[in-house]
C-alpha cells in the first residue's frame, strides 16, 4: 500500500516558478513509474508528466513540454515537479500517482494558482 502527499503549491504570477513535491510511504515506491496530474476548475483530471522507475525516462503533456521537469529521489521516496514559465492556464490542483493511476492512491493534491 502506498500513500502519497503533495506539497509546494501556491499563488504565483505568470512567468514565475514553483516546485512541487510528492512524498510517498510504502515499500513499493521505487518499483513504480510515477506521474503528475492536474485538474483545473470545471475540467477533467489530466496527465502532466511521468517518470520511469529509475528516473531515466520521462514524458510530458505537450502543454507543459519545455517548461516543466519531473524528477524523483527513490532514497527519499519522493517525486518532484519543477514548473517554470507558469501560465494562467496552469492553474489547477496538482496530484501525483502512479504513471498509470491507481484510484486508491489519489491524495488531496496541492493547489497552484497562476495570476496574469
Amino acid at each position: 500500500q502506498v500513500q502519497l502527499e503533495e506539497s509546494g503549491g501556491g499563488l504565483v504570477q505568470a512567468g514565475g516558478s514553483l516546485r512541487l513535491s510528492c512524498a510517498a510511504s510504502g515499500r513499493t515506491f521505487s518499483s513504480a513509474a510515477m506521474g503528475w496530474f492536474r485538474q483545473a476548475p470545471g475540467k477533467d483530471r489530466e496527465f502532466v508528466a511521468g517518470i520511469g522507475r529509475s528516473g531515466g525516462s520521462t514524458d510530458y503533456a505537450d502543454s507543459v513540454k519545455g517548461r516543466f521537469t519531473i524528477s524523483r529521489d527513490n532514497a527519499k521516496k519522493s517525486v518532484y515537479l519543477q514548473m517554470n514559465s507558469l501560465k494562467p492556464e496552469d492553474t489547477a490542483i496538482y496530484y501525483c500517482n502512479r504513471r498509470v493511476p491507481a484510484p486508491a492512491y489519489w491524495g488531496q493534491g496541492t493547489r497552484v494558482t497562476v495570476s496574469s
